[in-house]
């Protein structure tokens, strides 16, 4: 059975696009991101999956079940974070976990205290009161005490520490373990790179592709600069496969790496290198590279 399957999924708002002919198929048990700049259509895609909104047009399933009929029967076996959480500011952490909790019915408060241990979370102190990071950590922990098949998660690691998002990253793995299934929204490829079993790539409201990580990977994109003890020949350089906007100045070169690094620093090699700097390019370069501009459309609803 899939978690997640839509067809034709459409939403307008007034005349400004949302999402157009959204095909999508998330399988049980894997953990899935969801990646696209701001504005996208994310988020209106969870929306729809979580009949929070309506499409205007096509179909979407969720656990097996129709997400508009059965709605009631989703919640119950699905946790949402959402990008923009908003929590009651006069309750404690401790208070918001054990409300939430209780609208599903009861959770294993050992669990739950296990995962605010993990997360570093002091739920003593008001909502109010917290910083951005800590009322994210309220949110995760609120997803996960429940044990639930599916969780949607909107930037799920917005605001958290290196440390705490590598937490979050095991808490997601044992949950892939355990057979249950993470669809993860995100505009940063790093935030999904280490976790992730596929990812759906959706810009300008149309989803582009599904690639495992290891193909978008070999589609990433990477600034280079090489700084050489002595002047090297650009013609050492020119066939070096995926390098591209190649420019060496005396002893300095800097290029474009598509994919692996490998063929370009072996033949780097060849020569004394002074130092090396690399630049990730960002999510939306490697659409406009790999993607063309796409198709047309309505301006986007924010």
């Amino acid at each position: 059975m899939l978690a997640i399957r839509t067809e034709q999924l459409t939403k307008y708002y007034g005349k400004a696009r949302g999402i157009l002919d959204v095909d999508l198929e998330v399988r049980t048990g894997e953990i899935f991101g969801f990646l696209g700049p701001n504005g996208a259509g994310k988020s209106t895609t969870i929306r729809l999956l979580l009949d929070l909104i309506r499409p205007t047009s096509g179909h979407a399933e969720v656990l097996g079940l129709d997400a508009h009929r059965d709605r009631l029967a989703i919640d119950r076996r699905v946790a949402y974070l959402p990008g923009d959480l908003s929590l009651y500011g006069d309750l404690t952490g401790a208070q918001t976990l054990h409300y939430l909790g209780n609208l599903r019915g009861g959770v294993d408060t050992t669990y739950r205290d296990e995962l605010v241990r993990r997360l570093e979370l002091d739920p003593s102190s008001r909502i109010r009161s917290m910083s951005r990071g800590n009322r994210q950590k309220v949110g995760l922990v609120a997803a996960f005490q429940g044990r639930p098949e599916l969780l949607v998660l909107d930037e799920p690691t917005s605001g958290l520490d290196p440390f705490v998002q590598l937490e979050f990253e095991r808490l997601a793995d044992e949950a892939r373990r355990e057979g249950r299934t993470s669809f993860i929204s995100s505009h940063m490829l790093p935030e999904v790179e280490h976790l992730c079993d596929r990812v759906g790539i959706i810009r300008e409201g149309r989803l582009l592709a599904v690639e495992s990580i290891a193909t978008l990977k070999e589609r990433a994109l990477r600034r280079l600069e090489i700084e050489f003890a002595s002047p090297v020949p650009p013609d050492a350089f020119r066939d070096v496969p995926g390098v591209r906007d190649l420019r060496v100045d005396d002893a300095r070169l800097s290029c474009t790496v598509m994919g692996s690094l490998d063929a370009l620093v072996k033949a780097a090699a060849g020569f004394e290198v002074r130092g090396i700097r690399t630049q990730d390019t960002s999510l939306e370069e490697i659409f406009l590279a790999y993607y063309g501009a796409g198709p047309e459309a309505p301006h986007a609803a924010a």
